[in-house]
């Protein structure tokens, strides 16, 4: 694939005396994603210690219903909450679901029995919903076209980075405390980032610490504002923008990359232990190296992809170039069960996992890059993680599945991995259409 340059005007670079404001705004999108994250985790960390406390005796299947339980929240919710987010904004959206998943954290100690645990689950997961689309709105908004990858790479590797920091974080609280602080303490610090959030956040217009310089920088180079919408792309409804291909390719393209990253949230540290035998210093230790990488190498990629597309390169090939090679790269995930060495194996899936990091950055930029006004872009994001964290639901199942059916052996699984991956890559560059705002289409006849 070759990187033509754009017939237009390459992007300036930010004027000498413009604000940066926007940094700041980026610094707190990502730490909103991580605090997000934190407490998504925290019970998955906790539950053999509550268990252990409180004598519940639950069966795995019964834990796997509880941990469940925010999947189906939140997969349920997500719909609702990019639309939601669009109407009312990010500065309200994203502090309404930071409160309600905060306040919910911190009455997690409040349950005793599993219907308590999987209700304080399920309202988690509802509450966190709104997170993603908000950051992708307040990006859009915030940054041009030509500075959106990098930003995009940093407000995800928020999920990582919160991940990575779970484990931790709350064995440590609870080591010098109980397991009922580590939902105390995250929750309190959930509600006083969404107070931050409330108080700072507002759109470029709106902001009086962005100068005009700073403001028209953003609008003259993509960014999506009140002020660079079509008045006609405006009204196209909700329901309409299942109208497009390019919609549904985003939708299964985002189901196949989450399909195998939904690997390494959940039957990874089984791997290690059971397939490589890696004891539990072992396990915390050569457990963070996929996680890590994938951080860097999604932050590198989207420097790269901003430096070319400030540099003349058309912003299509930019973004195509990214997701289809990074799903390639997902692949090597089979690889890494056929060979003997545990360091083979670990490079083959850093290499996975950090290619998957890398093409979430693209596919994160295109819901700004395709929104046909300023106000779809929560709503494209919402509906295209919608189908992503169905894949959260289905592939932690057939892993599990293949694994009962072939004693144990992970090669199956990645290799159905491998082959989702490169289903999403085949997806995004022949079903997913140009990196622009989709146009108006005729009314139904």
């Amino acid at each position: 694939m070759s990187i033509a340059t754009s017939s237009a005007h390459p992007p300036q670079k930010a004027p000498a005396g413009a604000s940066k404001v926007r940094y700041i705004i980026l610094a707190m999108c990502f730490l909103g994603i991580t605090m997000n994250y934190l407490d998504r985790a925290n019970l998955s960390v906790a539950l053999p210690y509550i268990d252990a406390e409180l004598n519940l005796q639950l069966t795995n299947a019964e834990k796997g219903l509880i941990l469940g339980a925010f999947f189906w929240a939140y997969d349920g919710m997500m719909l609702i909450a990019g639309w939601f987010t669009d109407k009312v904004g990010s500065r309200r959206s994203f502090t309404i679901a930071a409160v309600w998943w905060s306040a919910f954290t911190a009455l997690t100690p409040l349950a005793t029995s599993f219907w308590g645990f999987f209700a304080v689950r399920f309202a988690l997961g509802a509450g966190e919903a709104p997170a993603y689309p908000s950051a992708t709105k307040a990006a859009s908004r915030w940054f041009p076209k030509s500075e959106r990858a990098f930003a995009t790479a940093v407000i995800d590797s928020g999920s990582r980075v919160g991940t990575v920091l779970a484990l931790p974080i709350v064995t440590g609280i609870i080591a010098l405390t109980t397991w009922h602080y580590s939902f105390a303490i995250l929750g309190a610090l959930g509600l006083v980032w969404a107070f931050f959030w409330y108080v700072m956040y507002r759109d470029p217009a709106e902001h009086t610490g962005a100068n005009d310089l700073e403001r028209q920088y953003i609008t003259d180079n993509g960014g999506r504002t009140d002020a660079t919408d079509d008045a006609e792309a405006v009204k196209i409804r909700w329901i309409d923008l299942f109208r497009y291909r390019t919609i549904w390719g985003m939708m299964i393209g985002f189901f196949c990359l989450n399909f195998v990253i939904y690997f390494f949230l959940t039957w990874f540290p089984d791997y290690l232990k059971n397939a490589r035998g890696l004891n539990l210093a072992e396990l915390g230790t050569f457990g963070m190296i996929p996680g890590l990488t994938a951080v860097v190498a999604a932050w590198s990629a989207g420097a790269w992809a901003d430096r070319a597309i400030r540099g003349g390169a058309d912003v299509t090939a930019i973004r195509k170039l990214i997701m289809v090679g990074g799903l390639l790269g997902g692949a090597a995930i089979l690889p890494a069960a056929l060979v003997s060495s545990l360091y083979m194996a670990l490079i083959f899936l850093a290499i996975s996992y950090s290619s998957l990091a890398v093409a979430a950055t693209a596919i994160w930029s295109l819901p700004a890059d395709v929104a046909p006004s300023s106000h779809h872009v929560a709503s494209i994001g919402g509906i295209q993680n919608f189908a992503s964290n169905i894949a959260g639901i289905i592939s932690p199942f057939l892993f599990g599945a293949l694994l009962d059916r072939f004693h144990g052996n992970y090669t199956p699984s990645f290799a159905m991995a491998a082959f989702m991956a490169l289903v999403g890559a085949f997806t995004y560059a022949f079903v997913v259409g140009r990196a622009e705002p989709l146009p108006v289409l005729p009314p139904r006849t």
